[in-house]
């Protein structure tokens, strides 16, 4: 299956089952506790002093800080993503403005890909511009060269997306990472599409940005996100932006996050082959001009995907034939039986949604070339999922004629 017949490294089951958890030899439930609460106790000044002097650390100090609950969470995911230290927060956005302010100042610029999330977008030009930051959006594929002359003297971060929201395009990592690290800039990652095949450390990037409401959570009903760095000074500037927020994740969303990560390869695995199946099928069909799918031989950025992560979600986009309208593609989505209209991913559903007409950009690509709509392949039988799919393009062709 184009190499990915083993697409986690080498212990990385293991690792999903073990990390997270305090073990003793007491007796003891298999999944820890839920801490809940506000108020942490102390039973004497000298400890409350020395709990205040360590708010940067896992240290239990009051509610917004943490308890054992995301601690037992934020270390299991700075695992996964090969990193040292882990942040958790409300949401996948939240993990994203968190990011920015703790890099970001007045006077600043930053440079963001074309092809990023749509919240990110909205963040850079109606909260960073009020606060003195200026956004340029440069295109997704540019290389090292090319992102470089973009740079200014005030540029502090480059911003990446690898695959791009909606229209997957595959960043060069390393390439966009030298030139920023020449010339001083942080590298952040929006990564949540490669959770558990794309190491991002490896790759030059100085923070990993997950919304862990998708696949680590992978049943649609917790909202969370987490903010990966890999030394002290990155994770200090993380953290205290974090604090100084007031950002704040639940801990029964962080507990249902730890439980998710524990059958995350079993989930993944499944997406991924289930995915390739139906990207295969829709690539032979006369009414698509192209699929958007980074691990489909042929796709725009498979030579990149290939190189630098070991497999895929099952997230993807269709680009329909140019002689069919927006309407018709909505017609598309309406027939499905199987796939629920819905904008979040990750989940055991598949789902539909149309992106020509919902997203914003400002340099050419793909949304040139035909009506889109972005599918996720859940654990669903892909027999019944290409069936529905059928019944979505007679609905599709029938809107034409």
């Amino acid at each position: 299956m184009d190499g990915l017949e083993n697409p986690f490294p080498e212990g990385f089951r293991t690792q999903l089952t073990q990390t997270g958890r305090q073990y003793t030899k007491a007796p003891r439930f298999v999944n820890p506790p839920v801490y809940r609460g506000s108020t942490v106790l102390y039973p004497d000044m000298a400890q409350r002093r020395a709990g205040m002097s360590r708010r940067l650390e896992q240290a239990l100090v009051y509610g917004t800080m943490g308890s054992e609950t995301h601690f037992a969470l934020e270390d299991a995911v700075a695992e996964i993503e090969g990193g040292s230290r882990c942040q958790i927060v409300s949401t996948g956005l939240a993990a994203i403005t968190t990011a920015l302010l703790a890099y970001l100042k007045a006077g600043d610029h930053c440079l963001v890909p074309d092809s990023c999330y749509e919240p990110t977008r909205s963040f850079c030009d109606k909260l960073l511009t009020r606060l003195g930051v200026s956004t340029t959006y440069y295109p997704p594929a540019s290389d090292e060269a090319g992102v470089g002359d973009l740079f200014r003297p005030n540029t502090t971060v480059l911003f990446t997306e690898s695959p791009g929201s909606h229209t997957f395009e595959m960043q060069d990592l390393p390439a966009l990472a030298r030139a920023a690290h020449a010339r001083g800039a942080k590298v952040l990652m929006d990564n949540t599409w490669g959770l558990g095949f794309f190491q991002p450390f490896r790759h030059g990037v100085d923070v990993s940005i997950q919304a862990l409401t998708k696949y680590a959570g992978g049943h649609s009903d917790l909202l969370l996100g987490a903010i990966i760095t890999d030394n002290e000074g990155d994770w200090d500037r993380v953290r205290t932006a974090s604090l100084l927020i007031g950002q704040y994740a639940s801990p029964d969303d962080c507990w249902l996050a730890l439980r998710g990560l524990r059958t995350l390869a079993v989930r993944l695995e499944r997406h991924m082959r289930s995915g390739l199946e139906v990207a295969r099928w829709l690539a032979g069909r006369p009414e698509v001009h192209q699929v958007l799918h980074p691990a489909l031989p042929g796709a725009p950025g498979h030579e990149i995907w290939k190189r630098d992560f070991s497999g895929a979600c099952g997230l993807f986009g269709v680009v329909f034939k140019p002689d069919y309208s927006v309407e018709a593609t909505h017609a598309f989505v309406e027939a499905l039986q199987l796939f629920g209209i819905g904008a979040s991913w990750g989940g055991y559903e598949s789902l539909a949604l149309p992106t020509t007409g919902f997203v914003s950009r400002k340099v050419k690509g793909v949304l040139s070339q035909g009506p889109m709509v972005r599918l996720h392949i859940g654990l669903e039988d892909t027999a019944d999922l290409i069936a529905d799919l059928e019944r979505g393009l007679c609905a599709l062709r029938n809107h034409r004629d």
